[in-house]
């Protein structure tokens, strides 16, 4: 569930040429309201007589001023330089200036990420302009043949995909829990759903729709690329079948894509039961067990298990495919049903207000809390038993909900193994959490959350840097189970728990499966908080995308093609600099 960038925000009518003091003072106020929504809503137009402005920027292309927060709000920039292209073809010229001007460009749509990849806390804006792309660049179309496709612009929110599939006979049924996500965002990072192929023995056949990230759906693209032959920057359509295309499929932000066609497979309707009859110590037990997630995969190919810790019993949702509408399921025409998650029940918000005030030991009471809201929710709103069209029962998180900083990771491994991977890693995180309670730490506050997809195609043309990615040295590992977790910023001891869990997986998951960062959640912990763990940006995480990969198609050759493709760095950030510096000369394994 991903989205690299940041959008607009609503428009604010300001008096002409504020000052300073007066754009820093709406960054202030914004900052309140951003607890409901992605972005601050403020934006100030740019003056030429400024002395700020930046020198010589092109004219017709509009230049504002405007804050900018991620999702957890724990990266805020006052007010940053960013351009409103009126088209994709406003984005070459900005790069040709970016590049005489030693300016740097980031693609920003509605910031539904934490990872600094985009923007880091406290980082230098002087030469930054970030590219607004919700303004300009957010059209959808839908078009028949064999295969449907639609075309979509960086901009377009999923809720929009998602509508004009709809309406068009077509859907998609492996994607992100909410649709109010850019487009360019969530196939930057490889966001995904959940959802794989259900086994033989369940009487179903492999869905026509894909199964694991939303990248390796994608059939062509159009990027912002240097064209050395004329020196300049230049839009240029990759198609699947060309070599280049699979580093553009998921690039972390490193390339700036104007819009992506994707297969649109026939819509299908969907049936969500949702139960918390099933403990915790069964559904995520060993292998072998009746009731346990490996069990309920098997025979619908589509669940997702949240846990809340302290609790004893998860809320699994389990999907199927039913053309028609089963007894006694709720027809739900409309997408996001579990209106009582938008906001958190004010017990809760109370108990919340405590943990971040520094009373932590309420945590148990807080979560306890928390999972019998959903339990009540369900019952209120008449919605254990769902049936729709697919993006009616799978779109359910809405921006208004609660704030906590996700962490996440893939383990790809083989699907007869996808109940030990289960297994393993709550057995850790709980054992982790036993060790911290006996110290008075209480370092998640948020829950647990399991989803399962396919890996993505294997071979040349599928996503290089996707954590769906398949080892072709290890053909049986065809299902990736991703695993988040969530706590309120600054909750402590987050870090050194969120670090010795990682620690343990990159350790654990050897040989018989593997451990990948899921990009826009925090990962590369260390003392000082996520992302600052050196041998894991730049060792652990480059090895993870080389081991067992045919030369060519490794984590180094991925970055190559968009260096080349951007030699002056236009579209590089500090972050990128320390991950990519990992990179070296592909060797062969």
């Amino acid at each position: 569930m991903t989205d690299t960038s940041t959008g607009s925000g609503a428009s604010h009518a300001l008096p002409p040429q504020p000052g300073r003091r007066r754009v820093l003072a709406l960054a202030a106020a914004a900052g309140a309201g951003a607890a409901l929504g992605w972005t601050p809503a403020f934006r100030v137009e740019a003056r030429a007589a400024d002395p700020d402005t930046p020198p010589s920027f092109p004219r017709g292309i509009r230049l504002v001023r405007q804050g900018f927060r991620n999702w957890s709000g724990e990266v805020a920039l006052e007010a940053v330089w960013t351009a409103v292209p009126a088209s994709p073809a406003d984005v070459p010229v900005l790069a040709d200036w970016a590049r005489v001007h030693g300016r740097r460009l980031r693609a920003r749509g509605l910031g539904h990420t934490w990872a600094p990849l985009l923007a880091g806390a406290g980082e230098a804006t002087e030469r930054l302009v970030m590219v607004d792309t919700t303004d300009g660049l957010t059209s959808v179309e839908c078009r028949a043949g064999d295969p449907a496709t639609v075309t979509a612009q960086a901009g377009a929110t999923w809720d929009a995909v998602h509508a004009a599939l709809e309406a068009a006979g077509r859907g998609l049924t492996c994607v992100p829990a909410t649709g109010t996500l850019t487009v360019g965002g969530v196939l930057a990072l490889g966001g995904h759903g959940t959802g794989v192929p259900a086994s033989p023995g369940a009487g179903r056949v492999r869905p026509a729709s894909p199964s694991s990230t939303l990248s390796d759906a994608v059939e062509s693209l159009t990027a912002v690329v240097w064209d050395a032959r004329t020196g300049r920057h230049v839009l240029r359509t990759f198609h699947r079948s060309e070599p280049d295309t699979a580093a553009f499929l998921v690039h972390l932000g490193r390339a700036f894509v104007t819009d992506a066609t994707l297969r649109a497979p026939e819509n299908v309707r969907l049936r969500c039961r949702s139960g918390f009859d099933v403990p915790a110590h069964e559904l995520f037990g060993r292998p072998g067990g009746r009731r346990t997630l490996a069990h309920f995969l098997a025979a619908t190919g589509r669940v997702e298990a949240l846990w809340f810790p302290y609790t004893d019993r998860p809320w699994l949702r389990v999907w199927s495919e039913e053309p028609m509408r089963p007894l006694g399921a709720r027809q739900v025409d409309s997408p996001y049903p579990y209106v009582f998650s938008d906001t958190l029940p004010e017990g809760a918000s109370c108990l919340a207000r405590e943990i971040t005030g520094g009373a932590p030991a309420v945590t148990p009471l807080f979560t306890g809390v928390m999972e019998r809201g959903i339990r009540l929710g369900l019952t209120a709103t008449a919605t254990w038993d769902l049936w729709g069209w697919s993006k009616n029962t799978l779109l359910h998180l809405r921006p208004s909900s609660p704030r906590w900083r996700y962490s996440g990771w893939a383990v790809p491994c083989a699907r007869r193994d996808v109940q030990r991977v289960v297994h393993d890693l709550w057995s850790r995180v709980r054992d982790q959490l036993a060790a911290h309670r006996a110290r008075g730490e209480y370092p998640l506050n948020g829950p647990l959350d399991f989803r399962v997809t396919a890996t993505d195609t294997a071979g040349p043309t599928g996503p290089l840097l996707s954590p769906a990615r398949p080892r072709a040295d290890r053909p049986t590992w065809d299902t990736v189970v991703w695993f988040d977790t969530a706590t309120f910023p600054g909750t402590p001891g987050a870090y050194v728990f969120h670090r010795d869990l990682e620690q343990w997986m990159v350790r654990h998951f050897t040989g018989w499966a593997a451990v990948r960062p899921e990009w826009p959640k925090g990962w590369g912990y260390g003392a000082e908080g996520p992302w600052t763990d050196d041998f894991v940006l730049r060792t652990a995480w480059p090895e993870a995308f080389r081991a067992g990969q045919p030369a060519g198609s490794r984590w180094d050759d991925a970055i190559a093609v968009l260096e080349r493709h951007d030699p002056a760095g236009v579209f590089r950030s500090p972050f990128m600099e320390v991950l990519f510096s990992g990179t070296r000369r592909s060797r062969t394994r």
